[in-house]
């Protein structure tokens, strides 16, 4: 049996033999790729995580997001470009069609962070916030793309504060919608608020091993830092999941 780290890593492969012409991972053999982002950046490295169907040539009705596509895109992008640019353009091209990233990914039920793919160079998660949920400032250390596909995300975006560099202030936000795609730079410090009453998902991509690297987050009331605590978020989710089904 062929464990799924295994699969996935060989989907990266994949996407290398597709850089030398190869057909495309996730398109019928006798499929032709339309000219777009990953053909004309990555050597013909596919159409961004979607895929075509025989049974109806209008492309408008036949593209779906196949997320085994968008892992092998997003693997050949990196190996081409170890920065976000790509990378971004990808998944802004994934969450333009928001219809077609719920019926690939399923449409949410519960607040969850979803593994898609992890290596030590790119992780790709699905994550999904639940209703009027809020996680306390952090950082990533490594660059980040988040594309929204379901709900809206506010972001408040922290400095550390002058002569306190364990502290942090506020330094700006932004609000992110349905179709937005947002790079976010290895030195930024957020927290996210997902404002509406239901479920907000979106496609967090990670130009590193998102679960290995030592992070920080900081005190939702003290705004000091502190080590960043997985389970203890984890266990964020799983409380806002519990409040969600009393109601």
């Amino acid at each position: 049996m062929v464990s799924l780290g295994s699969y996935r890593n060989d989907l990266c492969a994949a996407a290398g033999q597709n850089q030398r012409g190869k057909p495309t991972m996730g398109l019928p053999a006798s499929a032709e790729a339309k000219p777009g982002l990953s053909d004309a950046r990555l050597g013909g490295a596919g159409l961004s995580g979607y895929t075509a169907s025989h049974a109806n040539p209008d492309p408008e009705a036949v593209m779906a997001f196949d997320r085994d596509q968008f892992i092998a895109d997003c693997c050949a992008a990196v190996r081409a470009d170890p920065t976000h640019k790509t990378v971004r353009e990808l998944v802004a091209r994934a969450v333009a069609d928001p219809g077609a990233v719920l019926k690939g990914l399923g449409e949410p039920t519960r607040g969850a962070v979803e593994k898609i793919y992890h290596a030590p160079d790119l992780t790709i998660l699905n994550v999904v916030w639940p209703p009027r949920f809020t996680i306390m400032p952090h950082n990533h250390r490594m660059w980040a793309v988040i594309g929204v596909y379901t709900g809206r995300e506010d972001n408040i975006f922290w400095r550390r504060a002058e002569g306190n560099g364990a502290a942090v202030e506020a330094a700006g936000a932004k609000s992110l919608s349905v179709k937005d795609a947002e790079p976010l730079g290895r030195e930024i410090i957020h927290s996210v608020t997902n404002p509406i009453p239901r479920l907000t998902g979106a496609i967090h991509v990670y130009g590193g091993d998102f679960f290995a690297v030592e992070r920080s987050e900081w005190d939702p009331e003290t705004l000091l830092e502190q080590r960043y605590d997985v389970a203890k978020n984890m266990r964020l989710f799983e409380d806002a999941n519990a409040a969600l089904a009393t109601v």
